[in-house]
């Protein structure tokens, strides 16, 4: 069972972990060299620990106890227990769920193993806004696709913000980093899907017609300012587009997702 520990004192040494949250870049050069990550709030810490990834500690106000009750109980990590104010003088913002744990990160799996079995995979190049991973993991989740696959640039989803957006979607869709870019499509055709690009380049078609009657698909979904790189979308199998209206031109690139997922699923 977890020691519960009352802190006082927001430079209390034990708390190293969750200090300066808003602070991304520190948190990342932290995160990366300690092997860490964070979930925030019940439901996700529930889903992390659920999901077997080893707890280093819990950062709780008093009220949250009783919630993750069973949680703390399995757990031999240690539980912080301070005020609300307390909380967010130590991670620079209100931690108005009440709840956090810091958890071990795991070694990122051979893109073999994520794509053992799968029929539909997600494919992001170069997206790098943390709230965007997030949420596309979890349409893709939510939509039954089995599995994502980031570029090396992408954004960190176990990145405290890609895992509240995903609402724990990250620690149930397989995913992992393509190991080189240039020829990831490609390397992906081979294997035997069909790599469908979101773009707006002139032949694309609307997605309902490129993904119509496709056993294995891999959906591709580019950066939020300049979508798809050049190479990337050359080297699609097909390229795809979800109609608009009213003079606008595209969705935002979780918006997409979701859209582009729900007709995939339905092919």
């Amino acid at each position: 069972m977890a020691e519960l520990v009352e802190i006082s004192d927001p430079d209390d040494p034990r708390l190293r972990d969750y200090r300066d949250l808003r602070d991304v870049q520190l948190r990342k050069d932290l995160e990366a060299e300690h092997g860490l990550f964070l979930a925030e709030g019940e439901k996700v810490v529930r889903r992390a620990v659920e999901s077997g990834y080893d707890a280093r500690s819990f950062l709780m106000a008093p009220r949250w106890l009783d919630g993750l009750a069973d949680v703390l109980e399995r757990s031999a990590a240690p539980c912080f227990v301070l005020s609300e104010d307390l909380a967010e003088q130590v991670t620079g913002f209100h931690v108005h769920r009440g709840a956090l744990a810091s958890l071990e990160r795991r070694p990122l799996a051979p893109v073999e193993d994520v794509l053992a079995g799968a029929r539909s995979v997600l494919v992001l190049e170069d997206i790098v806004d943390h709230t965007n991973v997030g949420a596309i993991l979890r349409s893709g989740a939510a939509l039954g696709f089995d599995a994502a696959l980031l570029a090396p640039r992408c954004a960190d989803p176990l990145y405290r913000r890609a895992i509240k957006v995903s609402m724990g979607a990250v620690f149930t869709l397989p995913w992992t980093r393509l190991p080189e870019w240039y020829d990831a499509l490609p390397t992906l055709s081979a294997r035997g899907f069909t790599t469908v690009a979101l773009t707006l380049a002139d032949d694309a078609v609307p997605v309902e017609e490129a993904v119509a009657g496709l056993d294995r698909v891999a959906l591709v979904l580019g950066s939020e300012g300049h979508g798809l790189s050049e190479r990337w979308q050359d080297s699609a199998d097909r390229r795809a587009i979800i109609p608009m209206h009213e003079g606008i031109d595209s969705l935002n690139v979780a918006a997409a997702s979701a859209v582009a997922c729900y007709v995939t699923a339905r092919r």
